[in-house]
C-alpha cells in the first residue's frame, strides 16, 4: 500500500487518527480527538467504508 493509517494519542489525551503516505506527507487526518482508541478506529473504519469512491466536486467561492 502506498499510504497507511496511523491512530495515535494527541497532547491533550485525545485520540486521533491520519492517513501517512509512503513518503510521509500526511494526506488526512480526523479533524477532531477522540475520547478513546476504539472510537478513533471506528472513525478510520467509516472513512474506508464511505468514501473509497467518493466524487471529488469544485466548489465557488
Amino acid at each position: 500500500m502506498s499510504a497507511t493509517f496511523e491512530v495515535y494519542e494527541d497532547r491533550s489525551g485525545k485520540y486521533r487518527w491520519r492517513l501517512v503516505h509512503a513518503n510521509g506527507n500526511i494526506i488526512a487526518d480526523s479533524g477532531e480527538g477522540y475520547a478513546t482508541k476504539q472510537k478513533a478506529k471506528q472513525g478510520v473504519e467509516s472513512v474506508k467504508e464511505n468514501a473509497p469512491g467518493a466524487d471529488v466536486v469544485d466548489v465557488d467561492s
